[in-house]
């Protein structure tokens, strides 16, 4: 069976910045911009995770 996040491109990664040039107020700023991010993300897989439970109680887990 086909895994429809397979048929996706590839994400791109994201880039390393060059921290360096960043003052420490930046830096600061620049971490608080990331854990909003990470708590997006987690947010996004609990629901994604809850609607894979939601199918797979209606239809049963994927056969291999």
């Amino acid at each position: 069976m086909l895994n429809p996040d397979e048929l996706d491109p590839p994400r791109p990664t994201l880039k390393p910045l060059d921290m360096q040039q960043m003052s420490v107020g930046e830096l600061k700023d620049y971490i608080a911009a990331l854990k909003t991010e990470i708590a997006r993300v987690e947010q996004m897989i609990v629901k994604k995770q809850a609607h894979k439970s939601g199918v797979e109680g209606l239809f049963g887990p994927p056969k291999d």
